[in-house]
């Protein structure tokens, strides 16, 4: 076999590993040794253990599910005046939940899904928010994070979950919403947190969360992560990553803060290449309402370990200066560059010759990817509160500028045919295998060599800003907000017919009012309407842009897809002001989507349309009873999709006006919740509902509805050591959380246990 496979640098997952072990036993044997002898005081829970991460919350209600404040300046206004909703996961839920990634992180929010890649569309997460993509709409600590990648969460205090269009917080995309990454930072104090995982599958997790504040002003902060483990329930899949995130920051409890972070993760993973969809009949020549099929084996993995793999990188360093120029006015700058990258080869289990009806096998279809995206930001905000005409303005408002590079290219599998699979059993050179009885050691005879041909993507934003809200009186607050932006993309691609360039410039505005009314200080009731603004080529190469550059087709404008949202709702913190509820209602529509209205011929006239309702509760119901809650309710519909098309711009028969949004469940609902049974034991559990969710517009392909159900229990040994013990999956549930337009769904982890053995000083 020809083989030829660009390496990236070395990971030393289990070489961290050993690092941390020994630092976490350097630096603890002593304490615990006195702490055990120690007697356990009485009193509220006060300590965080470390689930499958280190998590180190603030000194005031570390431990609560509730949270007050936004952590980014452009919310003028406490969470239950401002009107929007916004969903915040604290890091005590991260903790309790053991949460280790963002798919993780996200599964206590109802209303979010997340859609699979393939080649074209790089692996990673891509979340959907109200049946939105927002594959670009992340971002950490308050800048956007591009590039595809699958987050970790090791040196993650928190997410913040902002739902419905919010260009005029973040510019272009988020149609459905925004994702917020709260990093942590240094503190003014000493700490150390260290904890392990041992679980089912081979789990092994290690990290280390360590602060020291070396001057009286000053505090420098590390986190160390390692981690490996198989997948419960899938056969051959693994994966391994390490990290390192170190941070310093000057002025601490003065006037001017200096901050610099540096944020390293390295994966190699023998990534799942999900379950093929079937077909309704024998006779069946095109999809019509279909659900994976694991040929009688939900274990099967069809991928091959000769030939695929996936490794990813993530560096990012950030430099912020924050100065408060008076009790009232702060301005601060962040520069921070980024790049990011992956390099795979993965087995796509593709049916497009039909041979799961005719031959009980499976196309193992290769699908590869070869990126690095980069991208600097300056950004700069000014922000307080002052007095005019009589009223009391909370604002912030600034400037943007960032550059953005996609280079994307990939590697030449042969063959990679889309063969007829008569034979089962590594056929035709390994291309083909059995349905019911894949076998991953399978001997791939072809070759993989790299492909230097491909795409770069270049993006230059500019961008101001403003926010602010108005206490008309004290039971009245107008919340407003205005942003205009600037987008230029050009995309140069190199093949081998030649070269083409393309390029696109745009300019918008993005808005958002709402009018709050308090009727009491612990509640309000709000209206509001807001946008969002989809340029050309806003991905800049990293996804499936509905509204790409065109390649050698016909529009009659380029301009931005536009969204809108209309919302109704209410926020109450209740029980001494330890509960938050909040509801609301709302309407997004995407407006002026491209759609196709001729073959080669796109406009900017299309309209999809969601209708919700949106429930949520977090904090405490007693001092020991703690709940974080959700329910989703999502009304979907492609009002007008256009005409159905190829890839290549081509009109074809059918219509998928009415369906369903793709990734977009009707109704979903999750639930956690923890009860301290005596001031050391703490046991809780979750279920988590999702229902049928379509893979495409057609509605031809869909995964089944759910529920999960989760447990937990953790005990305190001692003051300086705690166990935490968490079951997720708790009945073995075979279920998928990741559905492909076209030809596979990626199946979730079956039963998994996590003990974990933390100590915090």
């Amino acid at each position: 076999m020809s083989r030829h496979i660009t390496k990236t640098p070395n990971s030393s997952p289990r070489l961290l590993a050993s690092a941390i072990g020994v630092a976490i036993s350097a630096s603890s044997v002593a304490h615990m040794a006195q702490a055990a002898e120690e007697t356990e005081q009485k009193g509220e829970r006060n300590s965080i253990s470390l689930g499958a991460t280190s998590i180190t919350g603030q000194e005031q209600d570390a431990t609560s599910y509730q949270t007050e404040n936004a952590s980014s300046q452009k919310y003028t206004a406490p969470l239950v005046d401002t009107p929007r909703s916004v969903t915040v996961v604290p890091a005590q839920v991260l903790k309790d939940t053991a949460a280790t990634s963002l798919q993780d992180a996200l599964r206590t929010v109802p209303g979010i899904t997340f859609g699979a890649g393939e080649g074209g569309n790089p692996q990673g997460d891509r979340p959907f928010i109200r049946g939105f993509d927002a594959q670009g709409d992340t971002y950490l600590d308050g800048v956007r994070d591009t590039g595809g990648q699958s987050r970790e969460i090791f040196d993650i205090e928190s997410i913040e979950v902002s739902k419905g269009p919010n260009s005029s917080f973040g510019g272009r995309g988020s149609a459905g919403g925004s994702l917020n990454l709260v990093s942590k930072t240094p503190q003014a104090r000493d700490f150390l947190n260290g904890g392990f995982t041992y679980g089912s599958d081979q789990t092994r997790r290690y990290a280390l969360d360590v602060n020291r504040q070396f001057l009286d002003s000053a505090a420098f902060r590390l986190n160390l992560m390692s981690h490996e483990q198989n997948v419960a329930g899938r056969d051959a899949v693994n994966y391994d990553r390490w990290g390192v995130a170190p941070s310093l920051t000057f002025g601490l409890g003065t006037p001017t803060r200096v901050n610099f972070s540096y944020y390293h993760m390295e994966s190699n993973d023998l990534p799942d290449s999900g379950i093929p969809y079937g077909y309704s009949s024998a006779a069946a020549t095109a999809h019509g309402h279909d659900k994976p099929t694991d040929g009688g084996d939900s274990s099967n993995f069809y991928g091959l370990k000769d030939r695929d793999f996936r490794k990813t990188r993530a560096d990012i360093s950030t430099f912020s200066i924050e100065h408060d120029l008076n009790d009232n006015m702060t301005i601060k700058n962040t520069l921070r560059h980024g790049s990011t990258g992956q390099d795979y080869v993965l087995t796509q289990p593709d049916d497009s010759k039909l041979n799961v009806n005719q031959f009980g096998t499976v196309w193992r279809r290769a699908n590869s990817r070869v990126s690095t995206t980069t991208t600097t930001t300056n950004q700069t905000d000014l922000f307080g509160s002052f007095q005019a005409l009589g009223f009391k303005h909370s604002y912030s408002t600034g400037l943007e500028f960032t550059g953005e590079e996609t280079r994307v290219s990939g590697y030449a599998v042969s063959p990679n045919g889309n063969p007829v699979c008569t034979v089962a059993g590594g056929g035709k050179g390994g291309q083909c295998t059995s349905l019911s009885d894949p076998n991953p050691n399978d001997a791939w005879t072809g070759s993989v060599a790299r492909n230097y041909m491909g795409t770069n993507t270049k993006a230059t934003s500019r961008a101001a800003y403003v926010f602010d809200t108005i206490e008309l009186d004290p039971q009245w607050l107008l919340n407003v907000g205005l942003r205009y932006d600037t987008f230029d993309t050009v995309a140069n691609t190199n093949a081998a017919t030649g070269r083409t360039k393309l390029k696109d410039d745009s300019q918008f505005f993005n808005w958002q009012a709402g009018l709050v009314w308090k009727p009491m200080e612990n509640g309000s009731i709000y209206t509001s309407y807001a946008t969002s603004a989809s340029p050309a080529g806003g991905l800049v190469g990293e996804g499936v842009d509905s509204n790409a550059i065109p390649t050698g087709i016909n529009t009659s404008d380029m301009k931005p897809e536009e969204t809108v949202n209309y919302e109704l709702g209410t926020k109450w913190d209740l029980f001494h002001d330890r509960l938050s509820l909040t509801a609301a209602v709302f309407r997004t529509e995407k407006k002026n989507a491209r759609i196709l209205v001729n073959s080669n011929t796109y406009e900017n006239a299309g309209e999809s349309r969601v209708d919700g309702l949106e429930l949520s509760a977090s904090g405490k119901l007693t001092e020991q009873w703690q709940v974080f809650a959700g329910y989703s309710y999502l009304k979907s519909e492609l009002v007008d999709p256009g005409k159905n098309g190829t890839r290549q711009g081509v009109v074809t028969a059918g219509s998928n006006k009415g369906n369903e949004m793709p990734n977009t469940p009707k109704h979903s609902f999750s639930l956690w919740t923890t009860y301290d049974i005596t001031s050391k034991l703490t046991v809780g559990g979750g279920a988590f509902y999702v229902d049928d969710v379509y893979g495409d517009p057609a509605n031809t392909v869909y995964v089944p509805s759910y529920t999960r159900y989760d447990a937990m229990a953790s005990y305190k040994l001692t003051k300086n050591v705690d166990l935490q013990l968490n079951v997720q999956n708790l009945t073995d549930k075979t279920y998928y959380d990741k559905a492909y337009g076209a030809h596979f769904a990626n199946q979730a982890a079956g039963r998994t246990a996590l003990l974990t053995t933390s100590f915090h000083f």
